[in-house]
């Protein structure tokens, strides 16, 4: 598994693991993920305070604990939901008070004294964005993050935390049909911030389920694309590289993106998926021509744009 280091020497595994979706109600399935993600070489756990209340934290530090291997994994939350484990109920809150007091609680829940990156769960541009840069410079210098970035796909956010802070990472939705990173990823490059690409796979239709899903979760299109779009190109695609859509979606990631991919899964059978797709890119790529591969998708992937929060 290749290793992506960010400028602040955080080491990610290429494939990280989104736990989102962890069947909490099955200990034994849930930690056999993440036993089989560790055993293939996946050390990037991504999780957040917001998932599944809390529980989603929970279930990791307690993965932690008993398997004593906080030292092998590269461990990630997020912040800036306040939410009542009661209900549910969540409001936006990323002021300084907030952070410095949530990153007690995911402390506490995931069993660990530091996180090695803490993300900001979103932002606005109205937000007090100095203010919240200070808490996780704070945190830094307590020693109780290692590094810090945000997840967000608002251009004019993105452009105020990569000229005003020091920020990591920057996590997006990032994908062959919402590609619209690649007109910030040049940004990104510039600044030596790493991209992690979440939702890879776009909800599942970039997989052999494809046919299926497209009918249940994308009949009415997605950022302009038709549903018979979506299933012309997938079929286009696999047609041009005699591969399955699953793995040139990993290939995409492989070309574009300069940092790590970030699949989830709930079942273990997806993990494994995750991991032979990968893979399978990882070798496809070593023996073709990376010119070929980009003249391929920008032939055929259609390119879109953000429109909303411009800069």
């Amino acid at each position: 598994m290749k290793i992506i280091q960010s400028k602040h020497n955080i080491q990610l595994s290429q494939l990280g693991f989104g736990a989102m979706n962890l069947p909490l109600e099955d200990t034994n399935q849930t930690e056999s993920i993440l036993d089989t993600a560790l055993d293939n070489g996946i050390t990037y756990i991504d999780t957040a305070d917001l998932y599944q209340k809390g529980q989603n934290e929970i279930a990791i530090g307690r993965f932690m604990r008993q398997r004593k291997n906080r030292h092998k994994i590269t461990l990630l939350s997020k912040v800036g939901n306040e939410f009542n484990p009661l209900n549910d109920e969540v409001k936006w809150n990323p002021s300084k008070e907030y952070i410095m007091s949530a990153i007690k609680d995911s402390l506490s829940r995931l069993q660990t004294d530091y996180l090695d990156m803490y993300l900001l769960h979103g932002g606005m541009i109205e937000d007090n964005k100095d203010e919240t840069i200070d808490a996780f410079e704070t945190l830094k210098k307590e020693g109780l993050i290692r590094s810090y970035g945000i997840s967000s796909i608002r251009p004019n956010v993105i452009d105020y935390y990569i000229k005003h802070s020091n920020i990591d990472v920057i996590m997006m939705q990032f994908n062959l049909f919402d590609n619209r990173p690649l007109d910030i990823l040049p940004s990104l490059v510039n600044n030596n911030i790493k991209l992690l690409a979440r939702g890879p796979l776009s909800k599942g239709v970039l997989t052999d389920k494809y046919a299926t899903i497209s009918n249940s979760k994308f009949n009415d299109g997605f950022l302009g694309f038709s549903k018979d779009e979506m299933i012309s190109t997938i079929q286009t695609l696999e047609n041009q590289f005699q591969l399955p859509i699953q793995t040139i979606a990993m290939l995409y990631q492989l070309i574009y993106s300069n940092g790590a991919i970030v699949c989830g899964a709930s079942k273990l059978e997806q993990l494994n998926k995750n991991i032979e797709h990968y893979h399978s890119a990882v070798q496809f790529l070593t023996e073709t021509n990376i010119d070929t591969c980009k003249n391929i998708f920008e032939t055929h992937v259609k390119s879109i744009v953000y429109k909303e929060h411009l800069v």
